[in-house]
């Protein structure tokens, strides 16, 4: 265990802004450090003081020279030692607030910054818990932190994802692996919303299944009226199409590109009793949204749920063109007086931006509408005040 005070020194320059760092700010970046063959041989994923550029200290920061985001800030006491003590803390921090939410266990239990644990995904699914450590230090710290959870959680799996395109910005790989535990040889079922949806921990998308969508999806079951007929574009295993049938929606369409992603919607909707309500159609989303507009084909309810078409400030404006053709093509399909939901992933897309694109969308298809309601991740996705990008995802809902 290395002495807080044989850690290395990172200073910031002098324009850095060393006051949103005390004030919360988790992320340094490369271009604000004082960099020189000391700072450049810090080994990545080792443990450093931050100070400002008059040597105060400001924080304990995890180190990673090949990264933009050179420093991550782990905690405000630089004697700080990541030990069993440090990882189990901050995880029965996190597993207080989401068993006061949540009757069951099924949910984000660490969702990075703002649970204190920088660039990491837990996600829990019952007895199993999914870790996606996409950050170097914590991929230097992960058995100290898959005992910690064991420990604190009582599961039996921990599995690790390595998918996550952060960690080929962190240099890391991309091999998954079964931490502790037997990794499931079928997807599981995760209660949600009244409906049953099936995860893959092994082989699915991201962590198996995206919890952050579940008061969004909550809000759309709520449109539904008896004898509805709805559509639910980018589906992923059944996203907004299983809980409006669970609402009482007479029938569901769901579209996705994966013909996996489908077939785990079509189990899920087996497990869930929907099966002769729900239907499924493979394809790229513009054009089989183009080719039920060429069918004559209308929905009381329409959802798209698409990927960040703007994961980055580069591919901001070609996303938000993305967006607003997905709201043109999909306003076409509701019915008068039917609900159009639209939702964005992406973090270079502010609310504002996003908002703007669908209602130009919306305009273009010739329609009317009135905003109805906008959503946000749900509360086991909480946000770091001081960080912008943890705020990612938004939804909003228009009656046309």
């Amino acid at each position: 265990m290395t002495n807080s005070s044989e850690r290395p020194r990172i200073r910031l320059k002098p324009k850095a802004n060393a006051r949103g760092l005390r004030h919360g700010f988790p992320w340094v970046y490369a271009n604000d450090i004082v960099t020189d063959r000391r700072t450049r041989k810090i080994e990545t994923g080792a443990l450093a003081v931050l100070e400002d550029d008059k040597r105060a200290p400001i924080a304990l920061v995890a180190v990673n020279p090949a990264s933009k985001i050179m420093c991550r800030v782990l905690d405000r006491d630089i004697k700080a030692q990541l030990d069993a003590d440090w990882f189990e803390t901050r995880l029965r921090h996190a597993l207080e607030m989401r068993e006061n939410l949540f009757d069951a266990p099924y949910y984000r239990l660490i969702h990075a910054e703002a649970d204190g644990f920088p660039g990491v995904i837990i996600d829990r699914f019952g007895e199993a818990c999914v870790i996606q450590p996409n950050a170097a230090w914590a991929e230097a710290h992960l058995d100290a932190l898959t005992d910690a959870l064991v420990k604190v959680t009582g599961v039996s799996t921990v599995l690790k994802n390595a998918s996550g395109r952060t960690r080929w910005l962190e240099g890391l790989d991309d091999t998954s692996l079964t931490l502790h535990g037997t990794a499931p040889e079928e997807p599981l079922p995760v209660p949600m919303n009244g409906a049953t949806y099936m995860a893959d921990l092994t082989d699915g998308q991201k962590t198996g299944l995206f919890y952050d969508q579940r008061p969004n999806h909550a809000f759309a079951a709520k449109l539904v009226h008896p004898g509805a007929h709805v559509l639910d574009v980018f589906s992923h295993v059944g996203g907004f199409g299983l809980a409006m049938l669970a609402g009482g929606a007479a029938q569901a369409l769901s579209v996705d590109g994966s013909a996996a992603a489908l077939e785990l919607a079509t189990s899920g909707a087996h497990a869930s009793g929907f099966a002769d309500r729900f239907q499924t159609r493979q394809g790229d989303a513009f054009e089989v949204l183009t080719n039920l507009g060429e069918e004559g084909a209308t929905f009381d309810i329409v959802i798209c749920d698409p990927p960040a078409f703007a994961p980055s400030k580069q591919a901001l404006d070609a996303g938000l063109r993305a967006y607003e053709r997905i709201a043109r093509l999909a306003a076409q399909l509701v019915k008068p007086g039917g609900y159009l939901g639209l939702c964005s992933c992406s973090h270079a897309a502010d609310l504002g931006r996003f908002r703007d694109a669908s209602a130009r969308g919306i305009g273009r298809a010739g329609r009317q509408a009135q905003l109805i309601h906008t959503g946000f991740a749900g509360p086991d996705h909480p946000q770091l005040p001081q960080l912008a990008e943890s705020g990612y995802l938004k939804a909003v809902f228009y009656r046309l």
